[in-house]
């Protein structure tokens, strides 16, 4: 059976022969021109008309009022989670199952992440483990909610949309808002994700998208941040400027800032792969509903995008019966040329953060156990 599927994967990539990798960038469209354009403008750096016209893009993808370019999606994300309110000593709610970005950004802030369980059918952060958590460990008061047994504030919650599959969103949102917590959307891997008509990153407070090399849009490393309140916006912007106040040739700044913005270059590249989101995103998910077929009737699941969602499939997932299953499916696959990989390690198990708090975390180390990405990159000839 094993051989069979390896054939029939390499069938969908309609490529017979030679390495698939698990996904690579594609330069189709204005790539070079922007970029050579960017180049003999000069502006290079985070001041040049390809950074405004990247942020305009992405609001008009998203509908989101406002955009903040940044140098990579962990920025963004420290960024955001600061904006949010979380101060040093403060703990931030999120999942596990996660690039350790998630986990690194809230420590950056000052922060200690909590982690709490996934669910089943969305691989994200699970609703009902928030609001089980909160009723058991936290306290509110004052409008502030805080772990009961240290009286540290939960100062926010961050869901990461896991290999582009939206978390249950509403049900999230409610639960946090309940108990006054803003909640920062992950949606490092899910530009173009939309759940129930609403793009991915848009719903919370705060979003926050990645362009890292190996993801569906690419800067060659940038991120970004998305919100819709006005003040946050001007905040984000100036905070990741070094807080210069604005001026032809005068160097004052007002605050301790950060040097996070994306630069020119970067944004001419992401410019071009914006004008293909739709192209790459229709592609994918051809892909995706040809990998389901394969996997049909096998006795292995594959991973399916939620219900009133629409996923990028970002990183196609099949859920094997076994640990061992699932190492000899990646050992085999890889041997064969096809690039294929289990899901990150479980936040919670890594050496740095196997001391933070943790709910009851069964799905996430069953899900864990079993997972398998495969090749994902968009196909140009589907």
């Amino acid at each position: 059976m094993l051989e069979e599927i390896l054939r029939r994967i390499r069938e969908v990539q309609h490529f017979p022969d030679g390495p698939i990798p698990l996904h690579a960038p594609v330069f189709a469209g204005n790539e070079k021109k922007y970029v050579i354009d960017a180049i003999e403008s000069t502006f290079v750096s985070s001041v040049g008309e390809y950074v405004t016209r990247f942020e305009e893009m992405l609001c008009s993808l998203t509908g989101a009022r406002h955009a903040v370019a940044c140098c990579n999606g962990t920025s963004a994300l420290e960024m955001s989670l600061r904006l949010a309110g979380v101060r040093s000593g403060d703990v931030v709610l999120t999942q596990p199952l996660s690039f350790v970005a998630t986990a690194n950004a809230i420590v950056h802030a000052g922060a200690e992440p909590v982690f709490l369980d996934i669910e089943r059918n969305t691989l994200g952060l699970s609703p009902s483990a928030v609001r089980d958590f909160l009723q058991a460990q936290c306290v509110r008061g004052q409008g502030v909610c805080r772990l009961a047994d240290t009286g540290q504030r939960v100062a926010a919650c961050v869901p990461m949309h896991s290999f582009g599959l939206p978390v249950r969103m509403d049900e999230l949102l409610a639960i946090c808002g309940e108990w006054n917590v803003p909640v920062v959307e992950d949606a490092a891997e899910a530009l173009g994700s939309s759940y129930k008509g609403r793009y991915c990153g848009t719903m919370g407070q705060l979003g926050v998208l990645s362009f890292n090399g190996n993801k569906t849009v690419t800067t060659g490393g940038g991120g970004a941040i998305l919100t819709n309140n006005d003040e946050l916006a001007t905040t984000a912007k100036h905070l990741t400027t070094t807080g210069k106040i604005p001026h032809p040739w005068e160097y004052r700044h007002d605050t301790v800032a950060w040097n996070f913005r994306l630069p020119n270059l970067n944004a001419a590249l992401g410019c071009a792969q914006l004008e293909q989101i739709e192209n790459f995103i229709e592609t994918k998910r051809k892909r995706a509903a040809a990998y389901a077929e394969i996997f049909n009737g096998t006795g292995w699941e594959f991973v399916m995008e939620p219900e009133y969602c629409r996923s990028n499939y970002w990183l196609c997932a099949v859920l094997t019966n076994s640990v061992v299953e699932k190492k000899t499916f990646i050992e085999k696959a890889n041997a064969s040329g096809l690039g294929t990989r289990p899901a990150w390690e479980p936040l919670h198990t890594l050496p740095i953060y196997q001391n933070c708090r943790c709910g009851e975390l069964s799905t996430t180390i069953d899900i864990a156990s079993r997972l398998v990405n495969l090749p994902s990159g968009v196909v140009r000839n589907f």
